[in-house]
This record gives C-alpha cells, sequence and structure tokens, in this order.
C-alpha cells in the first residue's frame, strides 16, 4: 500500500517527539498512532532506561482496543526482544494494529526482527520511510551499533591555503564570530571533547561549550586529553564543570571503547592537527568538520599531516554532505561514503540494553 501525505507527517511529527527523549545509551524513538482515517489518536516517546519504549508509551495512552485497525508510524523499526519491557512488536500485535510504518532498521542482534514478527502476525509493515532522516536522528546510536564505538566528528578550522595556524603558532582567531558559535553549538551535541596534549600546552583550551557571552552551556561534552604530557595545574580543562579523563593515546580504538563504556556514543575530535590525523589515518572518523576563513597564511602549519595517504590512489575519498556561510567563512561537512556494517561480534548495545 502505499504511504500516504499524511503517514509521512506523522513521521515527521516521530522524529520531532523522539527528540524529547534523553540520549544515551538508548536510541531516542518516537511514535504516532493514526486512526484508519487518518487522524493522530496518541504520540509517544522512549523517556529513557527501564521506561516505555515509544510504541508501548503511546499505546498506553488509549482505552483498551482503542489501537484496533489503527497504523503505528514509529521512527525505528519495533523491537523483538525481551528486557525489562517486553517486545514492542508484540505489543502492538496484541492491541490490534493493522499496519506498522518505520524509519530505520533495528541493527541489534537481540532487538531485530520486529517487523519480520509484526508480518508473520498479519500486520502490513512499511520499512524504510524517510530512512536518511531517521538515519541522521540516529547516526551515533546507530555507529556504536555498527561498530562498537561512539560515532567520531574531527573538526579543524583552516586558511583558504590549508593552514591551521601563521608560522610562529598563533591561531586565534582564523575563523570569524559566526563559526565559533556553531562550534560550540556542536561541542554541546556532544558527550565527550578530544585534545591533545599539544594543544592543551600551547592554547591551554577549556574545552566546554559556551554562549557567545562565554557563559557555558545546558549541555557539556566530558573533556578528554590524549597524550604522555601531564596537564599542567592550573590548566583550563581542568576548570571543565565535568571530571578531565586523560589517555596516552596510542591506541584509539581502546580509548574510544571505553568512552563507549562511560556511555557516549559521540565524540568530538578538536585536538589540532596531530590528533585530527591520528583518528583519520586509523579510519575512525565518521564526519568531518572544516571551517575554511578566506584568509592567506603560508608556512608550515598544515591543517593536517599524515594520514596514511602515500598515492592519489589511497586518498580518502568523503561526501559532501552540506557546505553552509558562517558570516565571511564557510563550514564543510563531509563523511565517509557509505555506512559501515554491522561489526561481528562488537559489543553493540541494542536499544534494550538499558533496559535489559
Amino acid at each position: 500500500m502505499k504511504v500516504t501525505d499524511v503517514e509521512q507527517g506523522a513521521m515527521r511529527r516521530a522524529f520531532a517527539l523522539a527528540l524529547n527523549g534523553p540520549r544515551g545509551i538508548n536510541p531516542q524513538v518516537g511514535a504516532v498512532l493514526l486512526s484508519a482515517d487518518g487522524r493522530v489518536i496518541a504520540e509517544g516517546w522512549h523517556r529513557g532506561a527501564s521506561t516505555p519504549h515509544a510504541e508501548v508509551d503511546a499505546l498506553s495512552k488509549l482505552s483498551p482496543g482503542a489501537a484496533r485497525g489503527a497504523t503505528a508510524v514509529v521512527t525505528l523499526e519495533p523491537c523483538n526482544h525481551t528486557g525489562r519491557t517486553g517486545p514492542c512488536a508484540e505489543a502492538l500485535i496484541a492491541a490490534g494494529v493493522a499496519r506498522v510504518i518505520y524509519a530505520v532498521d533495528d541493527p541489534g542482534d537481540h532487538s531485530s526482527g520486529g517487523g519480520e514478527r509484526l508480518r508473520a502476525a498479519g500486520v502490513d509493515v512499511v520499512p524504510g520511510l524517510l530512512a536518511d532522516e531517521g538515519a541522521a536522528l540516529l547516526d551515533s546510536w546507530l555507529t556504536v551499533q555498527r561498530l562498537g564505538r561512539p560515532h567520531v566528528t574531527v573538526k579543524w578550522a583552516q586558511s583558504l591555503d590549508g593552514r591551521a595556524a601563521a608560522s610562529d603558532g598563533t591561531s586565534q582567531w582564523i575563523t570569524g564570530p559566526e563559526a565559533r558559535a556553531d562550534v560550540h553549538r556542536r561541542r554541546a551535541l556532544a558527550d565527550a571533547i578530544v585534545a591533545g596534549t599539544g594543544t592543551v600546552l600551547a592554547d591551554d583550551p577549556a574545552l566546554t561549550a559556551r554562549d557567545a557571552a562565554g557563559a557555558l552551556l545546558p549541555h557539556q561534552p566530558r573533556p578528554v586529553v590524549l597524550g604522555m604530557r601531564p596537564v599542567p595545574e592550573g590548566a583550563a580543562v581542568l576548570q571543565h564543570p565535568l571530571p578531565l579523563l586523560q589517555y596516552d593515546g596510542r591506541d584509539l580504538r581502546a580509548t574510544l571503547a571505553d568512552l563507549r563504556d562511560r556511555g557516549v556514543q559521540r565524540v568530538f575530535v578538536e585536538g589540532g592537527p596531530v590528533i585530527a590525523s591520528a583518528f583519520l589515518r586509523a579510519g575512525l572518523v565518521d564526519e568531518v568538520l572544516a571551517y575554511v576563513a578566506p584568509v592567506l597564511l603560508g608556512g608550515h602549519r598544515l591543517a593536517l599531516g599524515d594520514i596514511g595517504v602515500g598515492t592519489i590512489a589511497d586518498a580518502q575519498r568523503l561526501d559532501i554532505v552540506s557546505i553552509d556561510r558562517l558570516g565571511d567563512d564557510l563550514l564543510v561537512v563531509a563523511a565517509p561514503p557509505t555506512a559501515p556494517p554491522l561489526a561481528v561480534g562488537a559489543p553493540a548495545r541494542t536499544h534494550e540494553e538499558g533496559d535489559a
């Protein structure tokens, strides 16, 4: 059956509802229930570990039998796993829902298969509605499922000729206030912000997310420093509202695994050319943010160093996601061309794990 405009609108509403839920180990999921004639009869979202999932939350707002013949529009495939809560697929079947539309397949080893279970019970199932938008909503959670590590964004600011600093090492400020405000907004979306000890010693960054007046934004990323050298007493990062984590930086995969185990799903790497290059060289980058200022610096202080490319055939080719004008500067957002497959044996967390 063709998806209607009303059902597409319901999916976009479900995306908005999903954002009400907390970000963390479990995904943000929203659900909208439509009557047979297309009216919204209930809405729900997942409020965190040990709470009802979005579909069950929506069903709970209806009297018994009121969902019979309804259509459930959900951002993520209904789960097929029993943890602290039962399978959402079974709850929809028991409620008599006739049609289920969802955006993103559940990649979990234990929680996937809800669509098949619904079909086996005679429910009309439509997967993949607005799948790209759904994947964007769940990008960090999906990375954890597929690779067993957090989603990694690498950011740098550069001159038009690819320099991160002038010859004497000065770099404040290459970009203008609009670009810097965008960086802080994106920092606030991350669970952890990563810098190297070289950057800490040279620039003394606070690694906080701040507004235009310099006040701390409500959500702060956990500060992470990579490198063998100690962070000096009195360093600005030690005044961060969250405690500092420091790793030696020699094994980035182990570092990301530890951050994952601490509940970190989104990592923002902003630690200078050495750290940025190391993550790119290791193939651990899911998104690149390059802020480009219309200024020429020359010299040897490049925005990137060795990323393991010895010949043009080995170039790391990315897809351009967007190009935006921020004041006088440009922001280029790019990403690897394909999403990686679910890692075999990776300790990925399903959207039931927080409830299991």
